[in-house]
């Protein structure tokens, strides 16, 4: 999927992962936010963390990402949750992004551990900015049950791209970090995220019949309707990990 599907398919929405607001404002409040956190946030997307925790609670912060759209999107609600002079956001490619070494309280990259190839590899790119004492947030696909090997297939991830909830937390534990809380999405929080795609890309369609990607288009709303009818929603889970480095690494 192109960087230009996940432009017009989430035009709608202002999370762009299978987490509500209740759930984000919550785990504000599990994250322990003052005024003076520093908050890096990796692949930020519209940057509606970093927005409504600075509005919430007076965090600084700093978004990343590779979307013009998204950040023209994230500036845009900085001025309208009135708090541009806390957050600001810098268009890099979030893997080799690069800021002053442990400088930052939270360190945060949600639902996009591909900019590590993986769990580990992400990790190692957060523990850069991260305080010895700061936490980590990471967003990440786990199993919920094992899935046959068609379930991987139609949602385009590998056998060892993602392992049940608790091989997730091994995973957290051999990489040196402990988790210490999560918020995971329901299968309702996965229709509202996956499903509302599917109006605004039909909408699209109607919209744009000459694009020359039009077939791509098509071609990628069917197949999301397809795995997460019969997949996603019976076998995929997702959640929000909170964690921090081992006492003993």
């Amino acid at each position: 999927m192109s960087l230009r599907f996940h432009e017009i398919a989430e035009s709608r929405h202002r999370i762009l992962n299978p987490l509500t607001e209740n759930k984000l404002r919550q785990l504000g409040e599990i994250c322990r936010i003052t005024p003076r956190t520093r908050h890096l946030d990796l692949a930020c997307g519209k940057g509606e963390m970093l927005t409504l925790w600075s509005a919430q609670y007076g965090s600084q912060g700093v978004g990343v990402d590779i979307s013009k759209v998204f950040l023209e999107a994230a500036q845009a609600r900085a001025h309208e949750q009135e708090v541009a002079d806390r957050v600001r956001f810098v268009e890099a490619d979030a893997a080799s992004y690069t800021d002053e070494p442990q400088s930052y309280d939270i360190v945060s990259c949600i639902g996009a551990t591909w900019i590590g190839d993986g769990l580990a590899g992400t990790l190692d790119i957060m523990r850069r900015p991260l305080r010895p004492d700061g936490i980590a947030l990471v967003g990440e696909c786990y199993w919920v049950t094992p899935p046959p090997p068609e379930a991987r297939t139609s949602l385009g991830v590998t056998e060892d791209t993602f392992t049940s909830l608790a091989g997730t937390a091994e995973r957290f534990e051999r990489a040196g970090f402990e988790l210490l809380e999560m918020i995971l999405a329901s299968p309702d929080d996965w229709d509202r995220y996956v499903a509302s795609q599917w109006w605004t890309l039909s909408d699209w369609l109607r919209d744009n019949p000459s694009d020359p990607e039009v077939a791509e288009i098509r071609t990628f709303l069917s197949r999301s309707r397809t795995s997460h009818l019969e997949y996603g929603r019976q076998h995929l889970g997702w959640g929000t990990f909170v964690v921090r480095q081992a006492s003993d690494h």
